[in-house]
């Protein structure tokens, strides 16, 4: 009795394999201690099992997550997260590789491999192009053991002449100032660029060996390979006006109260905020999130599972562990022990179990 992801093996393989078609120097993302949803060490299985397409190292979020996948995964382990100078350096195998974002990091791990993070127009972190002249001298060290360059670009492409909106001359640029520093630019670990701008810059630059880093379109990109589904535990007829649950609401009809494995601490009933900042654009969206806010309101949430191709409503805010459903009277209800379909993002879920099949 559980809120369980199955997995069609086959076309979930399959999809990898076509992934690592076209980026065939990819380098396989597993993030989140819920590995994309599907487990860390599931990932770290999979990401071995594409060693023979000549994946040999396989990026994770932190060190904490390196930690997690050293003992199912035998190839380089490259942790994203920078390395802040005074932490915890932890117990890891040579073949962790850190992320350094200042000369400072980088000075601070003699003898340890490592990637320079460069920063891009995500402004997030990294080191800029005003550091070159302190990163020469630190880069000539013997103690240092520079496993290449990273930059880390926008998912959106924005409409505009702007330098910063052209990501093949972000990368360039980055590239044309490292060797123009007399600072060889062998290994570039990308994200976020297609096929067709990572073969423009091997052309530009064909000393450099670009890196493509990959985690939802490698785990998550043929979402029919996947399927959450939550146990029903307990369907109870209730009449129009009955009182139930927590809040003692009042039955809004007829109908059965569906009670099923998916609640918060799952991540059933969270909300990703993915129109923050961009906001919600076009008439048609806007309306919508009007309707449910008002909705919500009065009560009424739709919740993310779905008996008989209908999407049903939440009789009540999800609980820990399970979620109370509505199903209305006229509609046959599920039995306990079945199984409902749900759509949830598995980057956000905590599933109890992850069934290949």
């Amino acid at each position: 009795m559980s809120l369980t992801l199955h997995v069609a093996t086959d076309r979930w393989r399959a999809h990898q394999d076509a992934v690592l078609a076209r980026h065939p120097d990819l380098v396989p993302v597993v993030k989140g201690v819920n590995g994309y949803g599907l487990g860390i060490a599931n990932l770290m299985e999979a990401a071995s099992k594409l060693a023979a397409g000549g994946v040999e190292i396989t990026a994770v979020g932190t060190a904490a997550e390196a930690e997690l996948a050293k003992d199912h995964y035998s190839g380089r382990l490259l942790v994203l997260m920078p390395y802040l100078p005074g932490e915890d350096v932890r117990d890891l195998p040579d073949r962790v590789i850190r992320t350094v974002s200042t000369v400072e990091a980088l000075q601070a791990l003699p003898g340890r491999r490592v990637v320079v993070d460069l920063m891009t127009s995500m402004r997030r972190f990294g080191l800029e192009k005003t550091d070159i002249p302190k990163l020469r001298p630190a880069l000539e060290s013997d103690l240092v053991r520079l496993e290449g360059f990273s930059v880390h670009l926008p998912l959106d492409r924005v409409a505009g002449d702007h330098g910063g909106h052209d990501y093949v001359r972000e990368v360039s640029d980055w590239i044309d100032a490292l060797v123009a520093a007399a600072i060889p630019v062998r290994t570039l670990f990308v994200s976020h660029l297609s096929p067709d701008e990572i073969s423009t810059l091997a052309k530009r630059h064909q000393g450099t060996t670009f890196r493509p880093r990959i985690g939802t379109e490698l785990w998550l990109g043929d979402r029919k390979a996947l399927q959450a589904r939550g146990t029903v535990h307990s369907v109870q007829k209730v009449s129009k006006g009955d009182r139930f649950g927590y809040r003692q609401h009042k039955a809004r009809g007829d109908g059965y109260l569906v009670v099923a494995s998916g609640g918060t601490a799952h991540g059933v009933g969270l909300e990703n905020p993915k129109n923050f900042a961009r906001g919600i654009a076009g008439l048609a969206p806007r309306g919508k999130a009007l309707a449910r806010q008002g909705l919500a309101l009065l009560n009424r949430t739709m919740s993310p599972f779905s008996w008989q191709g209908k999407t049903l409503w939440f009789a009540e805010p999800p609980h820990m562990q399970v979620s109370v459903l509505f199903v209305p009277g006229g509609v046959t209800p599920p039995g306990v022990g079945d199984e409902l379909a749900l759509e949830v993002s598995p980057v956000m879920t905590h599933f109890d179990r992850v069934v290949f099949e």
